[in-house]
């Protein structure tokens, strides 16, 4: 198991540093307070390829495996979430069942668009009544000669303003159950489609959520994402292969609170001492960074899992569950560290405090995390 980087993902991941640190960090404050990622950033990340990592090379992308990904995940991971958010959602669940799911066609149509950014990907599963119970869909999808025609809500959508084509669950066959759900290639201006309520959110400003409106919507017939039925299925497995991209861009965040947490501590004197030298800081930062370095572990060995294609539906379960809880518990170190300041919006801890707790609901809450642990345990005793 050698999760050594090639040279090229060294020299791309030491760009993608400087871009993060020279540029978007520059306008993170900006991101904040106008819910909006200027076009020059969205640009210059076209140009750098960011949109085209999870799509091979023969589309136009950058063609990185897993653990390729997960080390620019990281350095993405250390700005504004907001960013981050837009990127992984796109590289991620946005793109992925395309790039694993998709016949050349539909390969040849979508990705070279996608690889380079002028076409933004999300993906639509949840709905009103189905969260956690991802296989209560009420979305219908209905054949009607060469169209599929879906009526139905979605909700909670991420990049669902920014985003042209949608990988889309619905049931085809109520009678089926989970076997019922069909996967549908979305594209924005298909008729009958359109997006909702935009979601006012306690953090992740500059990515957007929101509903998307089916009404007699059209649908191509060859826009059927895989066979009619593996919907469910699909959409486990994309949610799944996004595992270890989101535990890396929660490393990656957590590393940064922890770098200014211990530069913090360092200036902060209180009785003539730096607040480091006090034990009660040091071991939460010593706490932090033990954390941080057993995630940092075990998302190149999950990653690693993934580009030798072995099962992982336990360990990615394991990885999104571990990672989000770390993140989290970063963050609320990186705040009583930093203790009023921490509290301020002016400074960006509390900006990462906020948008960490999202990342223990979506693409699967810490509870349902738990149970696919527990299904994948009952199975191997």
């Amino acid at each position: 198991m050698n999760f050594e980087l090639d040279e090229d993902i060294l020299f791309l991941k030491r760009n993608v540093r400087d871009f993060i640190q020279t540029e978007v960090e520059a306008v993170a404050m900006q991101i904040e307070e106008e819910d909006r990622i200027p076009d020059r950033i969205i640009n210059l990340s076209k140009e750098m390829g960011l949109f085209g990592l999870s799509i091979p090379e023969e589309y136009g992308g950058l063609g990185i495996g897993m653990v390729g990904k997960c080390a620019l995940y990281e350095e993405i991971g250390q700005t504004h979430n907001g960013y981050t958010t837009l990127i992984g959602a796109h590289t991620g669940i946005g793109s992925v069942g395309i790039v694993e799911m998709g016949n050349e066609a539909q390969k040849k149509r979508y990705l070279p668009d996608m690889a380079t950014g002028d076409l933004i990907g999300a993906f639509a599963l949840t709905e009103p009544e189905a969260g956690s119970n991802a296989a209560n869909l009420k979305t219908t999808a209905v054949r009607k000669g060469d169209k599929y025609i879906l009526n139905g809500l979605k909700h909670y959508i991420t990049n669902a303003t920014e985003a042209s084509v949608f990988t889309v669950m619905a049931v085809t066959d109520p009678s089926k159950g989970a076997k019922g759900i069909t996967s549908f290639i979305v594209e924005k201006d298909f008729p009958g489609f359109k997006v909702g309520k935009v979601e006012k959110k306690m953090g992740l400003k500059g990515s957007h959520s929101a509903e998307l409106i089916f009404e007699d919507c059209e649908v191509p017939a060859e826009n059927v994402l895989g066979s009619e039925g593996q919907g469910y299925v699909n959409a486990l497995k994309i949610l799944a292969n996004g595992r270890a991209g989101l535990a890396s861009r929660n490393m990656g965040s957590s590393q940064k609170l922890l770098d200014m947490s211990a530069a913090y501590a360092k200036e902060r004197i209180q009785f003539g001492t730096p607040i480091i030298k006090y034990q009660a800081v040091s071991h939460m930062l010593a706490e932090m960074a033990v954390e941080i370095e057993a995630l940092r572990s075990f998302t190149y060995r999950v990653a690693w899992m993934v580009d030798q294609g072995m099962k992982v539906i336990k360990e990615a379960a394991m990885l999104k569950l571990y990672g989000s809880e770390v993140y989290n518990r970063v963050a609320d170190k990186a705040v009583q560290i930093h203790g009023g300041l921490g509290y301020i919006a002016d400074y960006p801890v509390e900006r990462f405090y906020r948008d960490a707790r999202i990342t223990r609901i979506y693409e699967g809450t810490s509870e349902i995390q738990k149970n696919i642990i527990a299904a994948q345990l009952e199975k191997e005793y």
